[in-house]
């Protein structure tokens, strides 16, 4: 929901670090790599109960996340730096549900769960959405920049990342952050399955 205005809001910083990184000869897959690499050294940080530590990596490979398409755009985007991107974003979504659940299986495993399988919902709507978008020539009017169509929602990137903080703020609540993050989750499923519906028609 929250992305676009996000995105405007940033640009202009990531633009600009991202010419410093391409004039360093720092590509944008290897951004992607990297954001993942901390992404993961995250997610082992919170099993480990070191939720600050956690919450710094997680805000770093998030910052490798934006500047990965600022360089490629400032360079030559790529289908095969688009696939990467996503295919290893979603890798890093579904990492922080089950650093909590393993931080503490009796209170977060079925929290975690219940998170994880929203999270299915709202990629494979997203996913489904963008290929058969493709197939029909469409692009995003918010996104235009993006490898291809990124469909809305209640729950973007922004969000998401929002209830990671909040996780890692405040631990102990993990469970009605993720079970009330997950209810957002099957909203924003339900509508792109509707928007889907009325727009492949």
């Amino acid at each position: 929901m929250l992305d676009s205005a996000i995105q405007q809001i940033l640009k202009p910083v990531l633009n600009r670090i991202a010419r410093g990184l391409v004039r360093a000869g720092i590509g944008a897959n290897a951004l992607t790599f990297i954001g993942f690499a901390i992404g993961m050294a995250a997610a082992v940080a919170i099993v480990f109960q070191h939720f600050m530590a956690g919450l710094v990596l997680l805000l770093l490979s998030r910052l490798m996340d934006g500047l990965d398409g600022a360089v490629a755009r400032l360079t030559h985007p790529t289908d095969r730096g688009g696939f990467l991107d996503i295919t290893l974003d979603f890798l890093f979504y579904a990492s922080m549900p089950l650093a909590f659940a393993l931080t503490n299986p009796a209170q977060n495993a079925l929290p975690a769960a219940v998170l994880l399988a929203s999270f299915m919902g709202t990629a494979s709507s997203f996913l489904a959405f963008a290929i058969v978008a493709a197939q029909r020539g469409l692009a995003s009017t918010e996104l235009p920049d993006k490898s291809f169509y990124f469909l809305g929602g209640l729950t973007e990137a922004t969000e998401t990342i929002a209830a990671f903080v909040a996780m890692c703020l405040w631990p102990q609540w993990f469970a009605p952050i993720a079970y009330g993050f997950a209810a957002l989750c099957a909203i924003t499923t339900a509508l792109r399955i509707g928007w889907g519906w009325q727009r492949f028609r």
